[in-house]
Order: C-alpha cells, then sequence, then structure tokens
C-alpha cells in the first residue's frame, strides 16, 4: 500500500499558490468551484493510487 505524502513536498509552495490563485482570477465563484473539482480529478488521475487517493480524502476531511 502506498502511503500519502503529507509533508512538504512543493519546491516553491508560495510561487504554486500564486499561479493557482492566479488561475481562479476573473471567475466567478461557480466557474472557480468548478475549475476546483476538475483540477482535482486530473490530479486524482494522475495519482492513480486508489489508496492514496482515499488517504488523501480523509486528510482533508479531517482538515476542514
Amino acid at each position: 500500500m502506498s502511503k500519502l505524502i503529507t509533508t512538504p513536498n512543493i519546491a516553491d509552495p508560495d510561487g504554486f499558490y500564486e499561479k493557482l490563485l492566479g488561475a481562479h482570477e476573473g471567475l466567478s465563484d461557480e466557474d472557480s468551484q468548478a475549475l476546483n473539482a476538475r483540477l482535482v480529478l486530473v490530479l486524482a488521475n494522475h495519482i492513480g493510487d486508489i489508496d492514496v487517493l482515499e488517504q488523501a480524502m480523509q486528510a482533508a476531511k479531517d482538515a476542514g
């Protein structure tokens, strides 16, 4: 079973966050939510490991 990486793993987290915010710039709330949903599905497909995806969903639920 693969394990979800929960420690910092992005080389430039601030740069990524800036790009993520920029992707939402000018979008309506509805379009922004749709972008988030598509991004989740694209990244889930990239990960591809259902065990890791289930761990990520639980981590996101626990963080909220």
